[in-house]
């Protein structure tokens, strides 16, 4: 019997996906005719189509709410991945081919159950991604980031590299920002490290946040914008636009444009930092250093615009400081001590965040950088707070310490 009835269900599923992709069909020969409509207009049209439907064949009523919304999203959104990104229990959706789904749950990974009816669908909704930022995926160019309305980031890759059809990574961020306080509750970080760092940010140090992949490095930074006092003038500068910095009115925000191939000349990080120098900011924040970049946010940070902030991936806040000297490397042809010299000026107060194995996000080291020895050639630090491995707080140290 049990055999019997996942046969039968299996039939049944099937039918459903082949008449919703027929009234889907008839929806779209309608919208080619009238051209664009309007959401209420569109949701009228799958009303009508149902209900005709239904004359044919009767849908069963707590199926028309989910068809209604299917097809609307379908046509309108991100077809069967718009239900996931409203979840807000859900924080990464992750898509490996179009019947392979998977989200991301207060840190486990779940399979979805959902499914694109084709590998043509999901490459349909991975162009309506990607063309809203003005990027191009495409055979030969089959990698790109891009993000959301909501700033939530999104990795594509297409078929020319990836085995199993396109996949699609969405790191979702919420609808409102966490503060300080909030994150203080959760565990990441004491009162008293939350203290230390709303008075750093007043105070105008450079700020630098580490940590490793999804380990909360852009929530925390705009946890730390929200102590900027007001009247600075703030630029931004990302990749693909992330930060939603709070309570900040005289805020310019700058994001990175890759070539498209029709004309559009590349905007790199580089230029952007290059422009932000004459746009009269008081504070730079780079949303992330990846490349010769680091450079220039460094060179930044050493020409008076104190209090500027940046995060970048490594395992701890003083293989940072060996990331910061390659990346640095990559932008200019200068010796590796005065490269050395660069990073121990401009950065005051490192901050690494650490992802643990149950989702949780940690501070794990908050260290102040005391500047290089040139002539012992070690960075200087003040260990301030570290994460106690036995007891898992974070305890203040404030001892000094040379690597």
């Amino acid at each position: 019997m049990g055999k019997a009835n996942k046969i039968r269900g299996t039939i049944e599923g099937q039918k459903q996906e082949e008449r919703e992709e027929e009234i889907r069909k008839r929806l779209i020969a309608r919208l080619e005719v009238l051209g664009a409509v309007e959401d209420p207009e569109l949701l009228k049209f799958i009303d009508e189509e149902i209900v005709g439907e239904n004359r044919r064949e009767p849908i069963p009523l707590e199926q028309r709410i989910p068809l209604r919304a299917t097809l609307f999203n379908s046509l309108r959104r991100l077809d069967v991945i718009q239900e996931l990104l409203e979840d807000e229990s859900v924080t990464e959706i992750m898509i490996n081919g179009p019947k392979s789904i998977f989200i991301e749950c207060k840190g486990q990974l779940f399979k979805s159950g959902k499914q694109f009816s084709s590998k043509e669908k999901l490459e349909d909704v991975i162009q309506q991604i990607v063309s809203r930022v003005n990027r191009t995926v495409n055979e030969a160019n089959p990698i790109v980031d891009a993000r959301l309305e909501d700033g939530s980031r999104v990795n594509v890759v297409l078929r020319a590299v990836a085995i199993d059809g396109p996949a699609v990574t969405i790191r979702k961020f919420g609808k409102t920002g966490f503060s300080l306080e909030q994150l203080t509750k959760t565990g990441m970080l004491t009162k008293e490290t939350a203290e230390f760092l709303k008075e750093s940010v007043r105070e105008r140090k450079n700020i630098f946040v580490s940590g490793g992949t999804g380990s909360g490095k852009t929530t925390f930074l705009n946890a730390l914008s929200a102590w900027i006092p007001a009247g600075e003038r703030i630029i931004t500068i990302e990749d693909s636009a992330e930060l939603k910095l709070q309570r900040l009115e005289n805020l310019v925000r700058l994001e990175a444009r890759h070539s498209t191939g029709e004309g559009e000349r590349e905007i790199t990080i580089r230029d952007l930092i290059k422009t932000a120098l004459r746009m009269r900011p008081n504070r730079i924040i780079v949303g992330e250093v990846r490349d010769g970049a680091c450079l220039d946010m460094l060179q930044a940070m050493n020409t008076g615009h104190d209090g500027s902030m940046s995060t970048g991936h490594s395992r701890s806040a003083k293989d940072m400081m060996a990331r910061l000297e390659t990346m640095a490397m990559m932008g200019g042809d200068l010796p590796l001590a005065a490269i050395r010299e660069q990073i121990g000026s401009a950065i005051d107060i490192m901050v690494h965040l650490k992802r643990c194995r149950d989702g949780s996000r940690q501070v794990e080291t908050v260290l102040e950088v005391l500047g290089y020895d040139r002539g012992r050639e070690v960075y200087c630090f003040r260990s301030l707070y570290e994460r106690n491995r036995e007891t898992g707080n974070l305890e203040k140290t404030g001892e000094r310490e040379n690597r």
